[in-house]
């Protein structure tokens, strides 16, 4: 489902008994396109779970499928070798991530060909989190020999050719960032140097991420702007990494896990039950593409796909 385009419509969305979740649903609407990330493997169990992943997400035909880039180029012979093997042994179609951490620019042109070589046409451009373990907002000084930035990295790429080149988006300010207008300056700057589409940091606030995009178009930027979608089932771990990467928590979604600590299989209906009602409220605001974020498990993902009206062989 598309955003009304009258009055008519939109009163009529106000007034159906069903809730934007039923809607989105509904035979015969138009199904979103999907895409999902994973991380490379550090152990043979993980490697198992990862592929029991892949190939029950497979049948859902996503646009891509992204593989995430350790710090400092800590995965680097991991990703490639999960790029590689999704390229060989699936139909889906990978898209690397790259980051300028840790890495003179000749060792990421250098990888970079190696994926031109290995057939991989789509790059995830980041500067990647400073080194050292001090994750997002912690100090990040570019190496001198490397790339400084993701508009520098998605530059080298679109000079090589041949690629899509994806950007990150942090649609409540980045934390290293002194405003939102800022961000929205930088995300033009990825878009001149060859980015073709962006996928924001993980969000709860629908508010916030509906004026995000709203600046973003005021400004000029009409590349596709993903919704990057992670459904949630350890809030302790969540609240780590949303106070980490600037995204905020509502405090209707602590008291959803309020109590919940010792019982998973709550915890993960209401992850599922929130990923949902936020894909299809933005379906209804014009939104026809979702990134999630995996975390190397399908079951949630297939289910929220499932409600959209997302089906196994329907065309991306």
């Amino acid at each position: 489902m598309t955003a009304p385009a009258s009055l008519a419509e939109a009163r009529a969305l106000l007034l159906s008994p069903l809730g934007p979740v039923a809607r989105a649903g509904q035979p015969g609407g138009a199904a979103p396109r999907v895409s999902f990330e994973f991380f490379p493997p550090k152990t043979d169990q993980a490697e198992d779970n990862l592929w029991n992943a892949i190939r029950r997400l497979e049948p859902l035909n996503p646009a891509f499928v992204s593989v995430t880039y350790g710090a400092g180029g800590s995965t680097r012979e991991r990703t490639h070798r999960t790029v590689t093997r999704i390229l060989s042994e699936t139909s889906l179609k990978p898209a690397a991530h790259l980051t300028c951490v840790e890495a003179s620019r000749g060792e990421i042109d250098e990888v970079i060909a190696e994926y031109k070589a290995a057939g991989v046409n789509h790059i995830v451009a980041l500067r990647g989190d400073p080194p050292g373990g001090a994750g997002i907002g912690g100090v990040y000084e570019p190496r001198a020999d490397g790339y400084a930035n993701a508009t520098e990295l998605a530059a080298a790429i679109s000079r090589v050719g041949g690629f899509e080149i994806t950007v990150g988006a942090y649609p409540e300010k980045h934390p290293e960032s002194p405003s939102i207008e800022h961000d929205i300056d930088v995300l033009k700057a990825k878009v001149d140097a060859g980015a073709t589409r962006a996928i924001s940091q993980f969000f709860f606030d629908m508010d916030a991420f509906l004026r995000f995009r709203d600046r973003v178009r005021a400004a000029g930027v009409t590349i596709p702007l993903i919704p990057g979608v992670m459904p949630v089932t350890n809030f302790a771990a969540l609240k780590r990494m949303s106070g980490a990467c600037g995204a905020s928590v509502p405090d209707w979604l602590g008291a959803h896990f309020e109590g919940l600590d010792e019982d998973p299989d709550t915890r993960r209906l209401i992850a599922a039950s929130v990923a949902a009602e936020t894909c299809a409220r933005l379906q209804e605001e014009g939104f026809g593409d979702f990134h999630f974020y995996t975390l190397n498990r399908a079951d949630l993902v297939y289910a929220i796909c499932r409600v959209l009206g997302v089906r196994e062989g329907a065309a991306a």
